[in-house]
């Protein structure tokens, strides 16, 4: 698609993301790649998405990860001092007992309709999280103009009364700039897309665990991402991805917690992801819930 074109998709979707979140502002510029590696000491307290204040950090896990997490009883102790997002698949029950905000994932926006349509949401779910990525669960159609996709979501949730969490992933950048030559997260910042995507949401987690091998890396992706989010909704909650797993070499709990710090500055809280290999992440190493737990123990 032309850039000429694209720009205007995004700037019609951005248009209809405002009127939807009744917001308005433009998206900060991106930096360039030589982005200073130490975060910004000064940042917004937005309103999490129970409306705490960034003086307790969010943590975000799917439903097999906290299980996991809780099953250490010294992690289980420093995780009810801080917010819990349990982020479930549609169809998924929240864990029994656990202090825990129910989120129920979508890839797509018709798996959201649906799912609403027919009242499948478990009982007590606050909030929807829209993950688009160019992979089979999301439609080329989404994946081409995600803020449209995002800012329909967004509309869905409202009218039934639950918040929204855009998570938009970085290879979405192969189908919006095929041809770019930048890394995917200078490619994602150029593209300005996040801004227009925050302003329909709640929350905006940024998929940044593709970069916590270098904290530098992460924290100025993160700083950046998150200036861009803020600067088009001041109300905006950011939370930041980490995996225990990700696909490439392996990673270790010192690399993890250096993210954390490089960046804490800038987010309200973090994604741990602790995936299994499978569809979803089919390059994905074993799951290392014990270093999820030893980054746990170290944050909190």
């Amino acid at each position: 698609m032309p850039a000429a074109r694209r720009a205007a998709r995004f700037l019609a979707a951005a248009m209809l993301a405002c009127a939807l979140a009744g917001c308005a502002g433009q998206p900060a510029s991106a930096p360039s790649a030589q982005s200073s590696s130490t975060p910004s000491s000064a940042s917004s307290n937005s309103p999490e998405l129970g409306g705490e204040s960034r003086l307790q950090t969010t943590w975000m896990l799917t439903k097999s990860a906290l299980s996991q997490m809780l099953a250490d009883p010294s992690v289980e102790a420093k995780l009810k001092r801080t917010r819990i997002d349990e982020v479930l698949q549609p169809g998924q029950q929240p864990l029994n007992g656990v202090d825990a905000t129910p989120v129920v994932s979508f890839s797509s926006v018709a798996t959201l309709r649906s799912t609403l349509a027919d009242n499948g949401l478990p009982a007590g779910t606050q909030a929807v999280l829209y993950d688009p990525e160019v992979w089979a669960y999301t439609p080329a159609a989404e994946q081409r103009d995600p803020v449209l996709a995002a800012a329909q979501a967004a509309e869905m949730a409202r009218s039934h009364g639950l918040q929204i969490i855009v998570a938009p992933a970085m290879n979405l950048t192969s189908a919006l700039d095929p041809g770019s030559s930048a890394p995917r997260w200078q490619t994602l910042l150029d593209l300005h897309i996040i801004g227009p995507m925050a302003r329909a949401a709640d929350t905006v987690e940024l998929q940044a665990q593709s970069l916590e091998r270098d904290p530098a890396a992460y924290a100025a992706f993160v700083r950046e991402a998150a200036a861009q989010a803020r600067a088009a909704n001041p109300k905006v909650t950011v939370l930041a991805g980490l995996s225990t797993n990700p696909p490439g070499a392996a990673v270790d709990s010192q690399q993890l917690t250096a993210a954390i710090q490089a960046s804490q500055a800038d987010v309200d809280g973090y994604w741990l992801n602790i995936p299994g290999s499978g569809p979803r992440c089919p390059g994905c190493n074993a799951g290392q819930p014990e270093l999820g737990a030893a980054v746990l123990s170290d944050s909190l």
